[in-house]
């Protein structure tokens, strides 16, 4: 059911609200353009459908996050199981892509709902680092409890962020992101589940 719009105070995983986090008109790249370049005529057509310029905000903010954080895990997961050795090497190796295609959907689902709102997702590389709260690994890592100590913690907080981003977006009137996260989060939360299952085997150590 969706609630009432209110100010809200949610925080984003930054530890900083959503309003404060993103300036009104700077989430997206449609909101980028400026009037007197040649992008001014499609800048114009921005059109929110049932959501206010505020709620859009919110929930722009929300999505180029998450997009920009989905495409990381998938980055950080692919880093691990190429770089993966030992004895886990096999079963690490191939439950890492079976993790990316539970997590992959949500790219596109969460490009295209900020599309459907009149936005434009951000995506050069500098800009997905700036956005994402999951940071890609720039060093190789070998060892199968290290990898998994740190995808548990990413994902533990990703789900964190989803279940806030999800009534976050609910108070901003817009109830379809609000579902598409909570199935998002479904998957999110099984990927941690299973992450955490394995990180418990004492032959990790």
């Amino acid at each position: 059911m969706t609630k009432a719009s209110k100010p809200s105070s949610k925080k984003a995983p930054s530890g900083k609200s959503v309003a404060a986090s993103n300036p009104l008109g700077r989430t997206d790249a449609a909101h980028q353009q400026g009037v007197h370049n040649t992008e001014a005529k499609f800048a114009q057509l921005v059109d929110h459908s049932y959501l206010s310029e505020k709620n859009f905000d919110v929930v722009a903010e929300s999505l180029q996050r998450n997009l920009a954080t989905t495409i990381s895990l998938y980055l950080k997961l692919k880093k691990f199981h190429w770089d993966i050795r030992g004895r886990h090497f096999r079963d690490l190796h191939l439950a890492y892509d079976d993790f990316i295609e539970k997590i992959f959907p949500g790219i596109d689902a969460q490009a295209e709902r900020l599309v459907m709102l009149g936005g434009s997702p951000i995506a050069a590389p500098s800009d997905i680092a700036r956005y994402s709260v999951v940071e890609v690994p720039t060093k190789t890592v070998h060892d199968a409890r290290e990898q998994l100590t740190a995808l548990v913690d990413d994902f533990t907080r990703v789900a964190k962020g989803y279940r806030d981003d999800s009534n976050a977006v609910d108070d901003a009137e817009d109830p379809a992101t609000s579902d598409m996260y909570n199935a998002i989060l479904h998957e999110v939360d099984e990927v941690r589940w299973m992450l955490q299952a394995m990180l418990d085997d004492a032959r990790m150590d």
